[in-house]
């Protein structure tokens, strides 16, 4: 068999299908949480998928937040540094 002939049967091979992607978008959706609320709801794909980066980026956010609180926490502790490192240890 030709190499080009190989190389379009194994690109052929590995194009996902539209229901393959209607089931990731299904399956995305499912994730977040206010598409928990809207229960079998149909949503368009672009819409699920803005709704999944604006998500993220809270999920973001929020551990930004929560960092810089924990390290004001270690900051202000009494522990000893032995412990601290052990805490650091554990987040890393």
């Amino acid at each position: 068999m030709s190499s080009r002939r190989s190389r379009s049967r194994q690109s052929g091979s590995s194009r996902i299908t539209d229901e393959q992607i209607s089931d990731l978008v299904s399956k995305l959706q499912d994730l977040l949480p206010e598409a928990r609320l809207r229960g079998n709801d149909r949503v368009p794909s672009s819409r699920v998928l803005q709704e999944t980066c604006t998500y993220i980026r809270s999920l973001h956010r929020e551990v930004d937040d929560l960092s810089e609180r924990l390290s004001e926490l270690l900051a202000t502790s009494d522990m000893s540094s032995a412990q601290a490192a052990i805490i650091r240890s554990l987040l890393m």
